[in-house]
């Protein structure tokens, strides 16, 4: 499951893992115009662990999701 929320300065998206005993800690994704946050709590110090992506890191992560193994560059507009 998860939910889109747009805020002023943002675009919010929450996953929200399903139900089960394995059951991981909602992620949320903040994509401004500069970045995209990723956080999450960390269960076991209960901190919030934040990653930041560029935007050319986010579309290698969208073009690595359909690609083989490999190593890859990405030309053309950045």
């Amino acid at each position: 499951m998860f939910t889109i929320e747009h805020e002023f300065d943002a675009t919010v998206i929450t996953l929200v893992d399903a139900p089960a005993n394995h059951r991981q800690a909602d992620i949320t994704i903040n994509a401004f115009d500069d970045c995209v946050t990723v956080e999450q709590v960390d269960p076991h110090t209960d901190r919030l662990m934040r990653i930041t992506l560029s935007p050319a890191q986010v579309s290698d992560l969208a073009a690595a999701l359909d690609l083989p193994e490999g190593a890859y560059e990405i030309r053309g507009k950045r």
